[in-house]
């Protein structure tokens, strides 16, 4: 005999019908918005080509990037997610167009917030307790809300110290894989129509990096491996790294010391609020310090423990008192494996030098494979590796153009790039922008060939009868030197 069948709910069932459908809708969105944006370049193109006036089709070309900013921004807000990110990756003054950066820099950490009602929920559930007994305070308006999480400042109950709680947004981790995916597919046919680079693989190590930061026990661990190995190897430690409370850590949820000072995206309003001179000497020490501090750091993350923080977007970047930077979020980080790890250090000094023959040999052992028919291959070899791996740029040159018909991307084809370097590009991509933005043109190779020794050395490579190891005092004035070459 059946048994009574439950009533039938009409509500249950359009939300769960709406659940399931929600990433085909979002598909739909994106691919009709990136077909647009697509399309309407390469329609673009062939009306410029027809205007032989230089300065007529520079603001034409300018005209084009406007419009399709206002489209790319839209797209990025509108569906938010992963968008978020990719905003953060191409929106830099470096490598976009500048009419892209001054509407996708606004997008950073203004996600949707999570309601109050649900965070609560979300604590409770994840901590086992009822917030109002963990908190004596805790703001409902949330410092910042990201793609995957938002913060709220906090205090702990009997302590006098503010922290900082991570709440993860409930089903974004569905969401961003779709968002992965898509792009995914769209980086294919870009890769094989207009750009001779391996995307694919770039995105296929997006995708891994992405799923790991759904888990804040991993990026708690990760927090404090980097804050320790960053304490042993300096006197001071180059950059801030927040403590975790180590018994208020789950998979959606990390409480954490609050690090007080302001993002650095308004350290020029910070500099006119304090009347200092932005072109005088306090300003232009008050830069060098920052970008030294967070080479420093990424130099001896990447070089010598292999193990380092993958995101330097100027949203994760505070610069506190006496220009003290602290770097926050560290759900993107890498572990490179020694192999990889050395081989890019060879490619640190080949670029230091400027020795085509060591870039041919570092692409090689890094696993990089590249096609060329062009002539002077090894020169083009040596101006791709400075394209992808180091942060100064040419002479004359405010901002790189890697897709224009002259650049080193278009000559010589990447048919193979490993998906573990990803996270090394990524990063240096974005010191380069941060450089950009500080108005600083510097070489991060330079800066960083003492750690690049340093490691070849430990792994029995170099004779360190042939390079002397540098005391940090004589590495740290390198390093102030080095900035302001050329």
């Amino acid at each position: 005999m059946l048994g009574k069948m439950p009533p039938f709910d009409l509500r249950d069932l359009q939300e769960n019908l709406s659940t399931q459908l929600r990433p085909w809708q979002r598909s739909f969105q994106f691919w009709v918005r990136a077909v647009d944006i697509y399309t309407g370049y390469k329609v673009f193109q062939v009306r410029a080509s027809f205007e032989k006036d230089k300065h007529k089709q520079e603001a034409m070309w300018e005209r084009q990037h406007e419009l399709a900013a206002d489209k790319i921004y839209a797209m990025c807000a509108d569906l938010g997610g992963f968008f978020l990110k990719v905003a953060q990756i191409i929106g830099k003054p470096d490598l976009a167009p500048a009419a892209w950066v001054r509407r996708l820099v606004t997008l950073c950490d203004h996600a949707p917030a999570t309601p109050i009602d649900v965070v609560q929920l979300v604590l409770e559930r994840e901590l086992g307790r009822n917030p109002g007994e963990m908190f004596e305070k805790f703001d409902i308006d949330p410092l910042g809300s990201a793609s995957i999480a938002q913060v709220h400042l906090a205090r702990l109950k009997g302590d006098k110290s503010d922290v900082v709680v991570k709440v993860q947004h409930p089903g974004v981790q569905e969401l961003m894989m779709t968002d992965i995916r898509n792009l995914q597919a769209f980086a294919l046919y870009m890769q094989k129509t207009d750009i001779k680079f391996d995307l694919y693989s770039v995105m296929k190590e997006m995708e891994k990096q992405i799923g790991y930061e759904f888990d804040f026990m991993r990026e708690a661990h990760a927090m404090e491996r980097i804050r320790r190995f960053l304490l042993e190897h300096n006197k001071r430690s180059p950059v801030l790294v927040p403590r975790v409370v180590r018994n208020l850590v789950t998979r959606r949820v990390l409480v954490m010391e609050y690090i007080d000072g302001i993002p650095i995206m308004n350290l020029g309003e910070e500099i006119a609020k304090r009347g200092i001179n932005p072109h005088g000497k306090v300003a232009a020490a008050a830069k060098q310090n920052i970008l030294s501090s967070l080479t420093q750091a990424y130099g001896q993350m990447i070089l010598k423990s292999g193990f380092f923080h993958a995101d330097p977007h100027p949203g994760n970047i505070l610069i506190c008192k006496g220009s003290q930077v602290a770097l926050l979020d560290y759900g993107q980080v890498k572990d490179l494996p020694d192999k990889l790890r050395l081989g890019y250090a060879n490619m640190v000094l080949a670029i230091a030098n400027r020795d085509p023959v060591r870039v041919s040999e570092s692409y090689r052992e890094l696993g990089i494979d590249t096609l060329s028919n062009c002539q002077n291959e090894q020169q083009e070899l040596l101006r791709l590796a400075e394209t992808m791996f180091d942060t100064k740029l040419p002479p004359g040159v405010v901002m790189l153009q890697p897709f224009s018909e002259e650049s080193s991307i278009k000559k010589i084809a990447v048919k193979a790039f490993p998906e573990e370097l990803f996270s090394v590009l990524r990063t240096v991509h974005l010191l380069r922008g941060l450089s950009v933005g500080l108005g600083i043109n510097y070489s991060c190779a330079d800066q960083w060939r003492p750690f690049a020794e340093e490691a070849l050395i430990a792994a029995g490579r170099l004779k360190g009868t042939d390079f002397k190891p540098r005391s940090r005092s004589r590495r740290r004035s390198l390093m102030k030197r080095l900035f302001w070459r050329g």
